[in-house]
């Protein structure tokens, strides 16, 4: 059964931007990290009944945008509107650098599959890889448009897809650092996008309500999907490469089957507009944050 299994009541002092979730790799542990408007980045450990405050992570002058964990779960990355992009040893919840992005020039953020890069998208449309050991810019993707609002590297470190305020999707090699397709698939901006874990699918979500699901490799458009009344504000694949979760402005949280093309259940336990839905490593749970400042935890049937 799909259900809500947790809710974490004023998980911030202000709303909640974004959200991570992922195990760590030596230790085992189940670790979230929420950012928030009220300047501060939260670590989490998950028991599997409840979320338990381990670190605040503390340090950005504004509010936080963006969150992201590496895949071994050990270091965290924060953005902010204070344009700086901060890593956190998650071990001992302490900063590790700071990375200057430049003015407003870091929205949301990405580590690469392997860790060893962190992709931010800008106001200027460019998008910038930073090393994560050294915290210098590495080089810079240009969009050649408008401000670049969500990045997603795909799980096999081949592709960067980034979003942009006009509904322009923009798909790079990361090797040649070319672009590979542009995709005219929104109205409006598109706030999250997501590869599948097997990189073969892109899914974006916009301000239009609408998701659209991408064949990556012939850059062609598979589905339209709507349901949602408002703004689908984040959308994050599924490990099982088979679903999908979406959260919009009209409060729900969705889960979509790849396979069908549709919704499968809705979750209405969100009193105000769901910024982030995030998958655990297994796909079995999901995290939710939003403007109510609520953290929500449902299990998802394998």
């Amino acid at each position: 059964m799909f259900s809500v299994i947790y809710k974490q009541e004023q998980a911030h002092e202000d709303s909640i931007w974004s959200c991570a979730w992922r195990k760590n790799q030596n230790n085992g542990t189940d670790n979230i990290v929420t950012g928030s408007v009220d300047d501060t980045a939260k670590l989490w450990r998950w028991t599997g009944d409840r979320m338990e405050l381990r670190y605040n992570l503390e340090g950005h002058q504004l509010g936080i945008v963006s969150v992201d964990i590496n895949y071994l779960g050990t270091m965290a990355a924060s953005s902010s509107l204070d344009s700086h992009i901060k890593l956190w040893d998650l071990e001992a919840g302490k900063q590790i650098r700071t990375l200057d992005a430049g003015p407003v020039d870091c929205w949301t953020l990405s580590f690469s599959p392997d860790g060893k890069s962190l992709v931010s998208g800008s106001h200027t449309g460019k998008v910038n890889i930073f090393s994560v050991d050294s915290g210098k810019k590495e080089s810079t993707l240009d969009t050649r448009g408008k401000f670049t609002m969500s990045v997603s590297y795909s799980p096999d470190g081949k592709y960067i897809a980034c979003g942009a305020i006009d509904g322009i999707i923009n798909i790079f090699d990361v090797s040649s650092g070319k672009l590979m397709h542009t995709l005219e698939g929104h109205a409006m901006p598109v706030r999250s996008l997501s590869f599948s874990p097997d990189s073969q699918l892109l899914v974006t979500a916009s301000d239009d309500s609408h998701i659209k699901l991408y064949d990556v490799q012939n850059a062609t458009l598979i589905s339209n999907l709507t349901g949602h009344q408002s703004w689908v504000l984040s959308v994050d694949f599924s490990p099982d490469n088979a679903h999908f979760v979406t959260s919009s402005s009209d409060r729900t949280v969705k889960i979509w089957d790849v396979a069908t093309k549709s919704c499968v259940h809705t979750f209405y336990d969100h009193v105000d507009q769901v910024w982030c839905a995030k998958y655990n490593s297994t796909g079995t749970n999901i995290v939710t944050v939003g403007d109510d400042r609520y953290a929500c935890i449902y299990d998802c049937p394998s």
